[in-house]
């Protein structure tokens, strides 16, 4: 099962928009150490929506080429099933340990409709599914009805839920299978989740303290809450300057600070603001980063 603290790495680019391999590489190492348990590239983080065919498999390829001692689950998703079997079947080519998989976005599809989209996708290939559930984005939900049904599925090795419904959090922490994953997809939920039940994150701000979100995680999970307590009251103020502007604009240019790429992004995505670019100065610095 795929759980602790697993990273939703972002894509670093070269000034000139390409992908910088090698500060790519150099992310990928920094995450294995420091204490990380796996790593996602090509998730809504690592800007998918913009890189072509070819340069999410190649950041796969780089992803599990540079790790040596964490699991890789690529991101995989799409709104339209035959492109998500399509990238998926890649991610299990290039040698990713399993996929995560978002909801479809757009097009609003019925909860049989989601259940459907992720069977084809699970029996289409060998690796761990997980799905990610992220109203906000895909503007619909995956119920906890549903989320329990598609658990019953082979292949399917959790959830990653961000829709800050702690309410259906619980009823799928009550009610899920043994060896189903309930992960958070919402760093500031991290650590009540995991007070509820859960088994981890996958994080954004884990790219630039993936020590002390680890550290949390694993408090958390060995019983030391008030030591996760204390981390976790000191990462609130990262965990909102992260999240001023839409993801990963801030957060890459916290990783272009920290040597980790130019802090270039995609457009319809613009750098982040100079106020915000103060704001967020200020919260690095308070925390000692």
């Amino acid at each position: 099962m795929f759980r602790g603290t697993i990273t939703a790495i972002i894509t670093p680019f070269k000034k000139g928009g390409s992908i910088d391999e090698d500060a790519l590489r150099r992310l990928v190492s920094f995450q294995e150490d420091n204490g990380v348990d796996a790593i996602v590239p090509c998730g809504s983080t690592g800007e998918s929506a913009t890189l072509s065919f070819d340069e999410h498999v190649r950041v796969v390829e780089i992803a599990v080429d540079q790790a040596k001692r964490i699991k890789v689950i690529a991101g995989a998703g799409s709104n339209s099933t035959s492109e998500a079997i399509h990238l998926s079947k890649s991610a299990e080519k290039a040698g990713a340990d399993g996929i995560l998989s978002i909801s479809p976005y757009y097009n609003k599809p019925t909860q049989e409709g989601i259940f459907r989209h992720y069977e084809a996708i699970s029996s289409s290939i060998k690796i761990p599914l997980i799905v990610y559930n992220i109203p906000g984005r895909t503007a619909s939900n995956i119920t906890s009805d549903t989320t329990l049904r598609l658990a019953e599925l082979p292949g399917l090795a959790g959830i990653k839920e961000a829709s800050g419904d702690l309410d259906q959090v619980q009823r799928i922490i009550n009610g899920r299978p043994k060896g189903f994953a309930v992960l958070s997809g919402d760093d500031p939920l991290t650590y009540q989740m995991m007070r509820m039940g859960g088994d981890g994150t996958i994080s954004v701000a884990s790219n630039c303290v993936p020590d002390r979100v680890s550290r949390m995680v694993s408090m958390c999970a060995s019983g030391a809450v008030d030591g996760a307590a204390k981390i976790h009251a000191e990462l609130v103020p990262l965990f909102g300057a992260l999240f001023c502007e839409t993801n990963p604009i801030p957060i890459k240019y916290v990783m272009s600070r920290m040597g980790f790429g130019s802090g270039a992004l995609r457009l319809p995505l613009t750098e982040l603001t100079e106020k915000n670019r103060t704001s967020v100065d200020g919260v690095l610095k308070n925390i000692g980063l």
